[in-house]
């Protein structure tokens, strides 16, 4: 698989989901690497329900995650976590593609 993701990362899409009425067996949830932050490359979570013609399509415990071709490059071996402590709110990364990554861990770069 392109990338892992923890329990605690499979449970908040699971919630975010239920709150915003999306049903995981209809809806996938599209993970990018698209241009911006101060490093250069952010990434990208949303939801989708179209498959393109070289997407990479994955199944973590029950959510299908779809990546595009150019963003499975520098997803490699990457881990999505989430978080809810005093380290910051929200999904992270860890990316062993990363060689830098800016002080508040939004971007990244090659």
């Amino acid at each position: 698989m392109t990338i892992t993701m923890t329990d605690a990362a499979v449970d908040q899409i699971e919630t975010v989901a239920s709150n915003k009425d999306v049903n995981l067996d209809e809806t996938l949830l599209r993970v990018a690497v698209v241009p911006g932050g101060c490093s250069g490359l952010t990434y990208d979570l949303g939801w989708d329900t179209t498959v393109q013609n070289e997407d990479t399509v994955e199944v973590h415990d029950g959510i299908t995650v779809v990546l595009d071709k150019k963003s499975r490059l520098y997803l490699d071996g990457a881990e999505l976590h989430f978080t809810d402590g005093l380290d910051g709110d929200g999904f992270h990364f860890s990316n062993p593609q990363a060689a830098r990554e800016c002080a508040c861990g939004e971007s990244f770069g090659v």
